[in-house]
């Protein structure tokens, strides 16, 4: 991890993160409190932050558009909170969002929390801030028009904890082994990639396996296999 100078946003300074360093933090992390499985299957995200972060989160209304949020102190992760609205809604695409929402919350967990630590925030970002002393929040914001695309508008912490929501729903090596009926062979060399024409049901299969809504799996398999290329896979 690199720092540099920050001229936008609540911290005087910003951690820059390389993709394989959040999908290893995020592995280490599941690994070292035992949530990390040996077979494909959904990550058990809420518990993951009661073991890493002695938190239990808590569902409490929001302000519109806000999904979810993490309240930092002195010592690192005081509080993550989901919008009631989701857990009142009771759908399985609910259910899935509120999963990815708590990965978003444990990204700023496990990326953000040395900031607040280590006093590099410089202002609140979320409700009252005339209180010095209140805790520092975090949020997560519903994407403009309710898109599934994410939005940032040069957010950077938005955009490292997004990333870890893939990392921590859909570890990379447990990814692996839920695509491998939709891999062939490709080369003189034994080397596999995604085939094309199954991408659709890869999604769908990644979809069920993590319990995660489409727009995830879609991404995370997009992200590390782009659709143009036809390099092998790198999931």
């Amino acid at each position: 991890m690199r720092t540099f100078r920050s001229k936008k946003g609540p911290f005087s300074e910003a951690p820059y993160y390389e993709k394989s360093e959040i999908e290893t933090i995020c592995l280490d992390e599941l690994a070292k409190v035992n949530l990390l499985p040996k077979q494909p299957e959904p990550i058990r995200i809420d518990r993951f932050i009661e073991k890493r972060f002695a938190v239990t989160p808590a569902y409490e209304d929001l302000a519109d558009g806000v999904l979810g949020m993490t309240k930092f102190g002195p010592s690192g992760v005081q509080e993550i909170i989901v919008a009631r609205h989701l857990e009142d809604e009771g759908s399985v695409a609910a259910e899935r969002r509120i999963r990815s929402t708590l990965a978003h919350e444990a990204g700023h967990g496990l990326l953000h929390a040395h900031l607040f630590v280590l006093g590099k925030a410089t202002q609140l970002l979320f409700g009252d801030h005339s209180d010095p002393n209140a805790p520092k929040v975090l949020c997560r914001d519903v994407p403009i028009g309710g898109s599934s695309a994410p939005r940032y508008d040069g957010q950077w912490w938005e955009f490292q904890a997004n990333r870890a929501i893939g990392a921590l729903l859909m570890p990379k090596p447990l990814v692996d082994l839920a695509l491998l009926p939709f891999l062939v062979n490709r080369g003189t060399f034994g080397g596999k990639s995604l085939d094309s024409s199954k991408r659709t049901d890869a999604e769908d299969a990644l979809a069920r396996v993590f319990d995660v809504n489409r727009a995830v799996a879609r991404i995370r398999l997009e992200e590390n296999y782009p659709q143009a290329d036809d390099r092998q896979l790198t999931l």
